[in-house]
């Protein structure tokens, strides 16, 4: 077999095996990755082949289930001409049936890659420490880094920079605020998260993402008022009021989140060409109005659509030869 090597992949700009957190990317790197899913993207629309991941294999377990997630990869690895294996909750029972070390071992003489969908991010980090292959982290309670990719490059695609955006999420202080934290605050990207008192953002990840971006020169903010968080804001996104997992808080929620729904009114404090996101799956009706998610300043296909250049972009930098 004959393999096709990527002219326009680096892979010496990425110093990371893993893509577990945002965290540990630097401001390079993360760039690096926006620009060349967007060539990767560019081939795609051209309808020119890019099967840069020949005869490579990659192993996704989800714990938790995502249809955007399973096609975006399945698809990713298909256009780069590599195979993935979809391997359920049920099939595997990591920690239970086996511990996740042996897990990772066996994977690693299986597979060129693991991508994992679960709940503890422990798993994910512990699964990471023990393979021999790369792992990416398709979503955990605390994280959810390939998503966060994706916007950036939306972003990007939309403003043409980074720096001098402002991006303000409403909602849950959950694995997407703090994601959302660790990019923009890396890249240069002023951050506010607007939370209903209880929800903030873990103190450690606002603490580190404060760190981020003074180096970056961007601020990052966290406040329960919403006017005031949507003031100025370029890009106002929200995600469900409860993530996968917390079902069972979902009707005690809709109390505590009521006024934090992003609707006609809320928005009129942001700028007049604001751009909407949500990372879907949307509740229509409660975190966010038809009105909004339906209306000319939503994005959300075109951000959905960047998942699969994204994740072709972290499989292609992590796997290829």
């Amino acid at each position: 077999m004959t393999k096709t090597v990527d002219p326009n992949l680096d892979k010496s700009k990425i110093k990371n095996k893993h893509f577990l957190t945002l965290d540990t990317y630097s401001k390079d790197e993360i760039e690096y990755l926006v620009q060349y899913a967007i060539k990767l993207k560019d081939l795609q629309k051209k309808g020119i082949p890019h099967r840069y991941l020949e005869g490579k294999t990659l192993a996704m377990i989800f714990e938790k289930s995502s249809m955007r997630t399973r096609v975006s990869f399945e698809a990713a690895m298909y256009h780069l001409g590599g195979h993935a294996l979809y391997i359920s909750r049920d099939e595997i029972s990591m920690g239970k049936r086996e511990t996740i070390s042996d897990t990772a071992n066996v994977m690693s003489r299986f597979v060129d890659g693991i991508m994992i969908r679960t709940f503890g991010h422990h798993i994910v980090e512990e699964l990471a420490a023990n393979a021999s292959v790369p792992v990416i982290n398709g979503l955990t309670d605390d994280y959810h880094p390939t998503q966060v990719l994706a916007d950036l490059i939306t972003i990007y695609e939309k403003t043409g920079k980074f720096a001098g955006n402002k991006l303000v999420y409403v909602g849950d202080g959950n694995n997407m605020a703090h994601s959302l934290l660790f990019g923009c605050a890396t890249v240069g990207i002023d951050c506010t998260i607007v939370t209903p008192e209880g929800y903030e953002v873990h103190k450690d990840i606002m603490e580190k993402a404060e760190e981020k971006a003074k180096k970056s020169g961007c601020t990052v903010y966290q406040t329960t008022d919403a006017a005031e968080g949507l003031k100025d804001a370029d890009i106002v996104y929200t995600d469900v009021w409860a993530s996968m997992g917390f079902e069972d808080s979902a009707e005690e929620r809709k109390g505590v989140f009521r006024n934090y729904q992003v609707n006609e009114d809320l928005v009129k404090n942001a700028n007049e060409d604001y751009m909407f996101f949500h990372c879907l799956p949307a509740h229509r009706g409660e975190e966010v109005s038809a009105e909004v998610i339906d209306g000319s300043h939503s994005v959300v296909f075109d951000q959905a659509e960047n998942r699969l250049h994204a994740h072709k972009a972290i499989l292609a930098a992590l796997l290829a030869d």
